[in-house]
């Protein structure tokens, strides 16, 4: 084998863990992000365009920057930078978030912008580095213009074969095994190694000291030292904290109650007080009046969670109905996990059902007196949960006096998705009703498989026996106290139409104009 084909595969080599280490590099950055600014739409937007504008502008410079100056070494020294400062930016990003997170919870918006601002610098850097690359590694391979579209062509497939290895193995077994900034080591070390290698290579041919490139080794060993200290967030009552394949997890503890809060944790997924204690009426308690607007209703005899996150809904319905059977559908194993470790998630009626909402939903068979539907990626609802389609196959698995029960988010004066929600349910369903849950900005959506009226939840509140759960009691008195007008209008919801995420957009940004970011508030439901 001669000397031009052994660096033209060392050559294939680097461009490989280069496409690796870029994906590599956008996840994590995205996952960083996540615990902070969650995962919405407008977010990861801004991720992938920062991303591809950082690209470009990488193109380009590496482009030119490769005729003026073919030369190996400096590629190689290139790549060397790239990978340090993929290590470096990413832990500094984690610095800068954990900070950002204090002022988050406060909503302290010059904190928040002047830590987003940091994050977009930290992201470029090694962005742009790692664009420069591509163009530069084909000057480098291409000896004959004859064979340029060949070899070019097999760059950059070798290339997105590594973007695609960078794509899964950071998301899937890294990340949720080692944490995000153990990631950014690994990668941006590895990157590094094969630049240091590649420049020790060359060095003879090229015009620059390899000596100097060592210094990116001494100088990484204090930044891993410093940015992996602490946790990727510091709040008060902390008890636990992990990073699984879908959400950064946190438990709070505040009182004498454990609060779930995941990625951006600007609202608490699930709760636990000592000794099963329920100290305000909730989200989830309103679950419990859904059977009740059927006339002379019977305590359901079985239950379907969409959403079981900690297990808050099924823990309460089994303390007010009994153990009735209750099939829990939750997409991370690791809520799950936490669950048991730190809500009492231990009640052998309740069963576990781990997979996507709608999905796992299909493959049960029912049929349930009661589905509940809570599976917020907060301020979205998942716009899959949301459609005629999805509704039909809920309707399916109910009994023929159940319900539906669906949390709904809303601003004051702005009430257009429990609207199109309402009026998707109606495509399905015969009756519709709406509880505007106090204090909070949700509505409970109760949908029945029978024609009901809004009157049968009064009455049956009034029929209840004497011996029955105070929390039940509260449940359907503060429901019935606040039941919301139905206005069904707008688009109805489909699987191949459902502007979920537009609407949502639009809400969060009016009211956050007129309410500024004060009125979201902080832990909340």
């Amino acid at each position: 084998m001669n000397h031009s084909t052994t660096e033209r595969r060392y050559l294939y080599l680097t461009v490989f863990v280069a496409g690796m280490g870029t994906l590599a590099v956008e996840f994590t950055a995205s996952r960083l992000l996540q615990t902070v600014y969650g995962t919405s739409n407008i977010v990861w937007a801004n991720v992938i365009g920062l991303v591809l504008l950082s690209l470009t502008a990488g193109y380009f410079i590496g482009g030119r920057l490769a005729d003026r100056r073919p030369d190996a070494f400096l590629f190689y020294a290139l790549v060397s930078v790239a990978g340090f400062c993929a290590v470096f930016f990413l832990l500094l990003t984690s610095v800068v978030l954990r900070g950002a997170a204090g002022a988050l919870a406060v909503m302290n918006v010059g904190a928040i912008a002047g830590s987003l601002l940091l994050v977009v610098l930290a992201l470029v850097v090694p962005v742009t580095l790692l664009g420069c690359l591509s163009p530069f590694a084909v000057r480098l391979a291409v000896r004959d213009v004859a064979e340029a579209g060949r070899v070019s062509g097999r760059l950059y497939a070798i290339s997105t074969l590594g973007s695609l290895l960078g794509t899964y193995l950071p998301v899937l077994l890294v990340i949720p095994v080692a944490g995000s900034r153990l990631t950014a080591v690994a990668f941006g070390t590895l990157l590094m190694i094969v630049g240091l290698v590649g420049a020790w290579r060359a060095r003879r041919t090229g015009r620059g000291s390899w000596a100097a490139l060592l210094a990116l080794p001494a100088l990484l060993v204090p930044v891993v030292a410093l940015g992996l200290r602490g946790g990727l967030k510091a709040q008060a009552g902390q008890l636990y904290e992990t990073e699984s394949a879908y959400n950064y997890i946190q438990v709070i503890r505040q009182d004498d109650c454990n609060y779930l809060l995941l990625n951006e944790g600007q609202a608490y997924h699930s709760f636990y007080c000592d000794g099963g204690r329920v100290p305000a009426i909730s989200v989830w308690s309103i679950m419990l009046a859904a059977p009740y607007f059927e006339a002379d209703a019977r305590p359901p005899q079985s239950a379907a969670v969409v959403g079981l996150a900690a297990g808050t809904i099924p823990k309460q319905f089994t303390r007010v109905f009994g153990p009735i059977p209750i099939d829990g559908i939750e997409l991370d194993p690791a809520v799950v996990e936490v669950g048991r470790q730190y809500f009492a998630l231990d009640e052998s009626n309740i069963r576990a059902v781990i997979g996507d909402g709608r999905y796992g939903l299909t493959g049960l068979s029912g049929p349930y007196d009661i589905i509940t539907v809570d599976a917020y990626k907060v301020p979205y609802i998942p716009w899959h949960l949301t459609t005629r389609e999805f509704f039909a196959e809920a309707a399916a698995r109910l009994s023929a006096t159940g319900a539906l029960a669906i949390n709904v988010g809303r601003v004051p004066g702005d009430r257009r998705l429990v609207d199109g929600v309402a009026a998707t349910l109606l495509t399905v369903f015969p009756s519709v009703h709406a509880i505007d849950v106090p204090g909070t900005l949700n509505t409970i959506l109760v949908a029945t498989q029978r024609p009901t009226t809004a009157d049968s939840l009064a009455a049956n509140l009034a029929a209840l026996p004497p011996d029955a759960d105070p929390l039940l009691r509260d449940a359907l008195a503060t429901a019935a106290a606040n039941l919301a007008p139905i206005t069904p209008g707008g688009v109805v919801f489909r699987d191949d139409r459902a502007p979920v995420e537009t609407i949502s957009d639009s809400i969060v940004i009016r009211y956050l104009l007129e309410m500024g970011p004060g009125g979201l508030g902080t832990l909340g439901q």
